[in-house]
């Protein structure tokens, strides 16, 4: 091979090539990429690891992958075609999640260096703990579109994957959901939700029938809600969608007249909420075939550009319907349907249903693929972007192996040119640690605002320690007492699970310590009991404690702590609250770490997005303006993802 040959490397770096040992994560659109980049500049002993297996929707990108291995492993597929081109490298495959128990601090530490191509926060941020535990160099990377990012993270050096907390993804109250939409983006969470209320994981949050117990409807029909008996959690029990669906052996038309014409009618009952907006207008199925004669577009490209008719969105819903009742009749009692954007039927289904729903309300409607774009997030990746990203990754792993370090700066990859005619911009200094990082930092502290009284142990576990810390198998107790919350050992703790956080004497100001054994990562978490409010996220997550404690005012005297006063907070909701825009996250083409709107505005850092893990050094502040013009506005803006899985597909995620 070329990269051996005498002179290409000096002989210092061309000898710790060869002799380097390499974890790659991911092998979807970068992963690919750097795999090939890898073997042809000379190193030998490679490893990589992906869950995911090949969709016929990889092959425009990921080049090590053809029509003969759609369904097959990525990680075992991609060894062997980066073989072809060096069958003398060592190249190891896992088909597996890079989460499991299989892969701790001890294998980590067998690497050179680590080389990440994920798609999620929960699998970027396990990989980041064990890193920084295992001090194994960390190189990052992402893409979206014609933007793309790589830097190094390094225990001690660097700021770390979680130094900067990444933004929560934006999430809308259930009633505006249920009951007044406003935008597309309302009807297609809706349809959303109502795919898993038919086929998918119901969740009793994201019922679709009309809020009764909406406060603004107070009308009768809200009234007469919200007098009824209330279920423990305080929330007016529902007819279960599904069940009903069941009854009706899934009939399109019985559950179309249901879904946009009685609920709609029943929404018409409450007064108060057409007040000062425009009732929705009932649509009845009959009505909808009334002159319909349009064929539906055969062409899959044509017809995903086209906005159709309400007739022929009618029989798409119908179609659909039929579809997905038929591949939910194949599972087992137990198991359900998962919305995917790439799933055809599922795809369509909440296609039709967003756009008969926004005609209902006099909402614009849009295009199938402005749809998909919008159900997920998500932009179109660019495989030349893939190749520009892998291979600076593997260009800085020459520094790092050199102990350059230094020269590690961050570099973002841009559609147009800057002021210096640069499309490949380097950062202009290296971003310390934040001394305030609730993972990287000396004694990671972090401050929970919930309501004590309504907070259960299994909500404590699942949407704070697991899907917002990114935790996988957490040890919980109870901070100057022998107590133990939450076992990571299965079934030690269940009877705690559907107890309130009160009910174990955890209240205002209690400390719980955490360690994730797997990770090797313990956190210290302060609970501040907040009084609940109407459309208020069920928890905020602040990073720094000391930012809470009373301030001095004019007099002298401690003033009250606000929310203001501290630094911006993680906020979500409970059961699922914010899953409308969050439930895919299956790309590793995604762009975590750029949200720039307009590729021709210069943007800088937020400074709120900056002060969130603390307040920054002086070089943190510098860095806000570096490099000048062309630093993404974001630098770590992803979706969360609450299940780690090493996925990709041909579209990528990105925030709001």
């Amino acid at each position: 091979m070329a990269a051996q040959i005498d002179g290409v490397f000096e002989a210092g770096l061309q000898k710790k090539i060869a002799e380097s040992k390499v974890l790659v994560v991911g092998a979807g659109g970068i992963g690919c990429e750097i795999l090939k980049n890898l073997v042809l500049t000379g190193f030998q002993d490679i490893e990589i690891i992906d869950l995911d297996t090949i969709d016929v929707s990889n092959l425009n990108r990921q080049f090590l992958f053809h029509k003969e291995h759609v369904g097959k492993s990525k990680a075992n597929v991609a060894r062997e075609s980066a073989l072809a081109f060096n069958p003398s490298a060592k190249i190891k495959a896992y088909h597996d999640s890079i989460t499991t128990n299989n892969y701790g601090v001890n294998f980590f530490q067998q690497f050179s260096i680590v080389l990440n191509a994920l798609d999620n926060r929960a699998a970027r941020s396990h990989v980041n703990r064990l890193c920084l535990t295992a001090e194994v160099p960390l190189i990052e990377s992402g893409t979206a579109g014609y933007n793309g990012q790589v830097e190094l993270i390094k225990r001690g050096l660097t700021s770390c994957y979680e130094c900067v907390p990444q933004p929560a993804q934006k999430s809308f109250p259930g009633c505006t959901i249920r009951n007044t939409p406003s935008e597309p983006i309302h009807c297609i969470v809706w349809a959303k939700h109502l795919f898993n209320q038919l086929f998918g994981e119901s969740n009793e949050d994201e019922d679709v029938s009309p809020d009764t117990a909406d406060p603004e409807a107070g009308a009768e029909a809200g009234n007469a809600a919200l007098e009824k008996e209330a279920n423990e959690k305080g929330n007016v029990d529902r007819v279960n969608t599904r069940a009903w669906a069941k009854q009706c052996e899934y009939d399109a038309e019985k559950i179309f007249n249901k879904l946009f014409y009685d609920d709609i009618n029943y929404l018409l009952t409450m007064g108060n909420l057409w007040k000062n907006r425009n009732p929705p207008k009932p649509a009845k199925w009959d009505k909808m075939q009334e002159g319909e004669e349009d064929a539906i577009v055969e062409d899959s490209v044509a017809r995903d550009q086209k906005v159709l008719s309400m007739g022929q969105t009618a029989k798409v819903f119908a179609e659909s319907l039929k579809a997905l009742k038929e591949a939910a009749g194949k599972l087992g009692d137990d198991d359900h349907l998962v919305w995917d954007k790439d799933d055809k039927d599922a795809m369509d289904f909440v296609a039709a249903c967003a756009n008969i729903r926004a005609h209902i309300f006099g909402i614009p409607r849009k295009s199938r693929f402005e749809i998909k774009s919008m159900a997920g997030n998500i932009i179109p990746a660019i495989a030349t972007t893939n190749a520009i990203t892998a291979g600076i990754v593997v260009m800085r792993a020459f520094r790092v192996l050199q102990q350059e370090y230094e020269a590690c700066k961050t570099v973002y990859v841009r559609l147009r040119v800057n002021g210096r005619n640069q499309f490949i911009v380097p950062e202009t200094i290296i971003t310390p640690p934040n001394p305030k990082c609730y993972v990287c930092a000396a004694k990671p502290e972090v401050v929970v605002k919930v309501d004590t009284k309504k907070l259960t142990v299994r909500e404590l576990r699942d949407e704070i320690l697991i899907k917002a810390l990114n935790m996988v198998s957490p040890d919980v107790t109870l901070d100057g007492t022998c107590s133990i919350v939450i076992s990571s050992e299965e079934g030690e703790t269940d009877c705690n699970n559907d107890k309130t956080l009160e009910e174990l004497k955890i209240v205002d100001g209690c400390i719980l310590k955490v360690d994730d054994f797997l990770q090797n990562y313990e956190l210290s978490i302060t609970v501040l009991h907040k009084e609940p409010g109407r459309e208020e996220a069920a928890y905020e997550i602040v990073a720094d404690p000391d930012s809470l404690k009373p301030k001095e005012n004019e007099q002298g005297k401690p003033s009250e702590p606000s929310v203001d006063d501290a630094q911006p907070s993680t906020s979500k909701g409970v059961n699922g609250s914010s899953k409308p825009t969050m439930e895919v996250e299956d790309d590793d083409d995604d762009m975590y770490i750029i949200e720039d709107d307009d590729d021709e505005k210069p943007s800088t850092s937020s400074a709120p997005a900056a002060a969130a893990a603390g307040t920054p050094s002086k070089s943190l502040e510098k860095r806000k303006h570096a490099p000048e013009d062309d630093e993404p506005a974001n630098k770590k803006a992803k979706v969360s993802s609450s299940h780690p899985v090493e996925d990709d597909d041909d579209l990528v995620i990105l925030d709001d």
